[in-house]
């Protein structure tokens, strides 16, 4: 496989460069390693184990894709990113030394025709953090997706946690928009531009930890911002009616004798 040496080159310019040499994995996925070594163990760990892992479900509503891992990814600085009109695919960079803190970043979506192009920056990552990226994207993919009575389902959940005062979310993101939401006060559960941006990030946040925690031995850290567990699993356990794990995976551990079986 061409593994080629990259100083600073575009997303648009590499994926136009190097399409041809993308290495198969299955009908869905393809891979690449640019200005990396390549080992098979880093096959498994990158790609076959958290593909894998994949529910068929989340598989089949995924375009074509390819996961490309390169050192570095290099965006426009936060104080040029208003002023900054290039096209997408030219706004972002691959890049083989460490960028700028504030112009670091740790993955990149860039959609063709037929394909989306997930590129993560991977070096001095831990893998945990890149399995994070990677389900985080996969989940955002599939949140696109989503049919009507499947969003109606899940923002029904939603509003019985916010009927009930339910504090926390799962993630960041999620927490500071319901934190929004309840600052405006009103009917915080009726059908706003607010309360769905929050539920569209809900879904990608709780679908990141479904997905991320089918693949590995991963811990939820209790605290003040944490959704309580018993509203947790129930978001988990209508995910895993509509997404069940792929055979031999599980999702809470009583589970695992059973998948194992």
């Amino acid at each position: 496989m061409s593994n080629p040496s990259l100083a600073r080159i575009s997303i648009a310019d590499f994926i136009e460069q190097f399409r041809a040499e993308m290495v198969p994995f299955s009908n869905t996925f393809s891979y690449f390693f640019a200005g990396l070594p390549l080992t098979e163990e880093d096959v498994k760990e990158y790609i076959e184990e958290p593909v894998s892992a994949l529910p068929p479900e989340i598989v089949g509503l995924l375009p074509k894709s390819t996961i490309i891992l390169v050192p570095f990814l290099q965006g426009v600085s936060n104080g040029k990113a208003k002023r900054h009109t290039a096209a997408p695919g030219m706004r972002e960079f691959i890049v083989i030394e460490r960028p700028a803190d504030n112009k670091l970043l740790p993955k990149v979506a860039y959609r063709t025709a037929e394909t989306v192009h997930l590129i993560f920056a991977v070096k001095d990552v831990d893998m945990a953090d890149y399995h994070y990226n990677f389900y985080r994207e996969i989940a955002t993919l599939a949140e696109a997706r989503l049919s009507d009575s499947q969003r109606a389902e899940y923002n029904s959940l939603l509003r019985e946690e916010l009927g009930a005062n339910v504090h926390g979310e799962v993630d960041e993101a999620s927490w500071h928009l319901k934190q929004g939401l309840r600052r405006r006060g009103a009917n915080v559960r009726r059908d706003s531009k607010g309360f769905r941006e929050y539920a569209r990030l809900s879904f990608i946040d709780t679908l990141t930890l479904y997905l991320h925690g089918i693949c590995c031995d991963i811990d939820v850290e209790p605290g003040p911002r944490q959704l309580p567990s018993r509203y947790l699993r129930k978001r988990l356990t209508w995910l895993e009616a509509q997404y069940p794990p792929p055979p031999g995976y599980y999702v809470f551990p009583e589970e695992e004798g059973k998948a194992s079986g």
